[in-house]
């Protein structure tokens, strides 16, 4: 499929299958990537329904750095257990040393 035939979630998924293992971006830098700077939101919603299509959502987080969509995943703890199986350390919801495993799909694609 090209790339211009895809829909908005179809892009999500194709840049978050680019994050490297053990690093983490944030929606917003995903829906800037797309173009779409002020979708963040809809990246959000992309992630909710992705389970199923082999996608590391897990990756994803605020700009903080905060789990903010780890209820969508089955489990109390999985999104945090995932990324703490790449070597990804997590406090207290949130991702330790955020910017040095921070991945800008802007610089790095």
């Amino acid at each position: 499929m090209k790339p211009e035939t895809l829909s908005f979630f179809d892009k999500v998924y194709e840049v978050a299958k680019l994050i490297p293992y053990g690093r983490v971006t944030s929606y917003g830098a995903i829906a800037k990537y797309l173009g779409a700077p002020r979708s963040s939101r809809m990246v959000g919603y992309a992630m909710n329904g992705s389970s199923r299509k082999d996608v590391p959502a897990h990756r994803v987080v605020n700009r903080n750095g905060l789990l903010t969509g780890k209820h969508h995943f089955e489990g109390t703890n999985l999104m945090q257990q995932l990324l703490e199986s790449e070597g990804v350390k997590v406090k207290d919801n949130q991702v330790q040393d955020f910017k040095k495993l921070f991945w800008d799909p802007a610089e790095l694609l």
